[in-house]
């Protein structure tokens, strides 16, 4: 299921950080889009936010009054959607008394100077997302957009993460029953969520697995499906993954650590949901390295996070680009990169991870590609990532609707 950002919040979603320029970016080899042929010495014409015109520099006329920025030797894509992020880290909880130069450089850091002009928070305290969402439109910060399901839904919070609620008196409420599941959906939609997060699997003290029951799983997704709420899901192990298949949840949040090999049977009912994946595949280098393992376990526990992506990929499966920041903080998004080239999916695949799949996804039909008439949201790379995919972290400018929010020093 594919939806469209409520109508609502639609002026929120499609302002800008601030006004913007009159742009051309001149010199580059652009990629339009992941099955689009390059264009080598693009220029990129910016007006009013909006990309108006593609093309050679031969065949491209820029007015003199444009603001140009040199992009030679340098590689321009689709500014990258992040479809799982946590606006939970500590620099960015108490927006509304951090100051805006505190907070830029936050967000620096965790997400403008890795090419993200969209990102969807999948687990955070509304309030406070929706104050940073609010600012960053308003222009008095420079920052993605934010798409955010606000508090998740869960039978019981996993164990990593209780010393953090308890230490920052963060109470979110476990729901228990499925009339419990359908109120608490509304109530977040009503707040000015975008979407909803249900812990399928939720891991407990012991190794033990907390799965959320079918019947809760469903009553979430029918009211977040009747609101036009995409709803992604944390499954952790097979019944979880179980649960979401049958629950028709929209989108997987990560790969499955405690669950059976992905075989094509077992990937089988994933396709027939037309569910998305989130890898994160660095969530788990990031775990074992927290949790002491050897390195041997951890390079066996991320082969097999790899071999499921490969296995989903394989099969045709829609995978969304994501990494977890906010709950991690290796913001560095080199690695994933180099996980996701390993699963064997090439550059045009994970390029599509980053735009078009997402935009897709979730009904941004003016973001994705760089076209007449698009969002001018656009990352500039330093490299070239049909050559090297690891590229793709290394950012020169990300900018957002024709605005730069970050330039690299």
């Amino acid at each position: 299921m594919h939806f469209c950002i409520r109508a609502a919040l639609l002026p929120v979603l499609f302002c800008v950080c601030s006004p913007a320029a009159d742009v051309a970016l001149i010199g580059g080899t652009v990629y339009p889009s992941p099955a689009a042929r390059p264009i080598v010495d693009g220029v990129i014409v910016i007006h009013d936010n909006r990309i108006v015109s593609v093309g050679t520099r031969a065949s491209t006329s820029i007015r003199n009054d444009f603001q140009k920025i040199d992009c030679s030797g340098k590689f321009v894509v689709a500014g990258f959607w992040n479809s799982h992020v946590h606006i939970f880290t500590p620099g960015l909880l108490h927006v509304s008394r951090t100051s805006a130069s505190e907070l830029n450089k936050q967000l620096d850091a965790m997400l403008n100077r890795w090419g993200f002009t969209t990102v969807f928070d999948i687990a955070s305290l509304l309030e406070n997302t929706i104050a940073l969402r609010s600012r960053i439109d308003g222009g008095e910060l420079r920052g993605p957009r934010i798409l955010t399901v606000g508090e998740p839904l869960w039978t019981n919070p996993p164990v990593y993460i209780r010393d953090y609620l308890v230490a920052n008196h963060i109470d979110i409420p476990a729901v228990t029953t499925s009339a419990d599941a359908a109120a608490r959906v509304r109530a977040q939609a009503e707040r000015g969520a975008n979407g909803i997060k249900l812990f399928a699997g939720s891991v407990q003290s012991g190794g033990r697995i907390a799965n959320m029951p079918l019947d809760v799983v469903r009553a979430a997704v029918n009211e977040a499906h009747r609101l036009r709420l995409p709803v992604f899901a944390h499954p952790q192990n097979s019944a979880g993954l179980e649960a979401a298949v049958a629950g028709r949840v929209d989108i997987l949040a990560h790969t499955a650590p405690d669950s059976p090999p992905w075989t094509p049977e077992f990937i089988a009912p994933l396709k027939r949901a037309h569910m998305a994946l989130i890898p994160t595949l660095t969530l788990f280098d990031f775990e074992a390295r927290k949790g002491g393992a050897s390195d041997h376990e951890r390079e066996d526990w991320i082969d097999r996070m790899v071999s499921e992506l490969r296995a989903f990929s394989e099969a045709g499966g829609e995978v969304l680009f994501g990494t977890d920041v906010g709950y991690t903080d290796h913001f560095d998004t080199a690695l994933e990169f180099t996980l996701m080239s390993r699963a064997g999916m090439t550059f045009e695949q994970i390029l599509a991870s980053l735009t078009t799949n997402p935009a897709r996804r979730f009904g941004y039909s003016r973001s994705g590609r760089i076209a007449k008439g698009m969002d001018a949201d656009l990352a500039v790379l330093q490299g070239d990532p049909a050559t090297d995919v690891t590229a793709f972290s290394r950012v020169q400018f990300t900018i957002r609707g024709g605005s730069t929010i970050y330039s690299a020093p």
